[in-house]
């Protein structure tokens, strides 16, 4: 049998775990699935192919307990500034608040190189990487769920180059080159704290919690 499959009721617990001992790797949720008296429940599918490993192999037990791990948005941007000083923000397609260049990092990316790729895919500029500036949790914000960023130093750039820069318009509208506290009014209030955090901190890595130093937190 090439595959077997199980599609168990969200709020039984005892079920799911059942299912997973027995082998069968967490794949997904079916939203409002299962039909109840009055209301609808989500169902976990879960599944086991041929050539999965065997469940009580090291190879098996890492993919079935990977499966049921969470996981949490990783996001990766750069503080790039112009021969002044200024910041580089980017005017987005897809929302009001201008922001930090990067994006999202894909799976089995890391943070640097994703920052990296996002710089040249929605910019057209080569950076390089000098250092991290700081962690930062976001908590849900918006519809969004919680985050991790990392906001590493990307140096200094030609005003120029930038202005010659072949944009991403699906994505980036413009960009602009931003002196200090000049932001209000143009990123989102936590984005605002981080730039104002990032222009005054001149310590070690920081790590922040709603762009906030952790001591801070409220």
């Amino acid at each position: 049998m090439a595959r077997v499959e199980a599609r168990v009721p969200d709020s039984d617990r005892e079920a799911v775990r059942s299912a997973i001992r027995a082998g069968l790797r967490k794949e997904g949720i079916e939203r409002g699935a299962l039909v109840r008296p009055g209301r609808r429940e989500d169902v976990v599918v879960l599944a086991r192919v041929a050539d999965d490993p065997a469940p009580d192999s090291r190879e098996g037990f890492i993919g079935l307990l990977n499966s049921t791990l969470p996981t949490k948005r990783v996001i990766a941007q750069g503080v790039l500034r112009d021969e002044s000083g200024r910041i580089l923000l980017c005017e987005l397609t897809y929302k009001a608040e201008w922001d930090l260049p990067g994006g999202v990092v894909d799976p089995s990316e890391s943070p640097a190189a994703c920052v990296v790729r996002e710089v040249a895919e929605e910019l057209g500029l080569g950076v390089t990487v000098h250092g991290l500036l700081a962690v930062n949790w976001l908590p849900p914000w918006r519809g969004w769920s919680d985050a991790v960023e990392f906001i590493f130093d990307l140096g200094v750039v030609d005003a120029d180059e930038v202005a010659r820069a072949t944009l991403q318009r699906r994505e980036i509208r413009a960009t602009h080159f931003v002196g200090d506290g000049q932001w209000a009014g143009h990123v989102a209030p936590y984005n605002e704290r981080l730039l104002d955090f990032l222009t005054t901190h001149a310590g070690p890595t920081a790590y922040l919690e709603d762009s906030r130093p952790v001591g801070e937190v409220r």
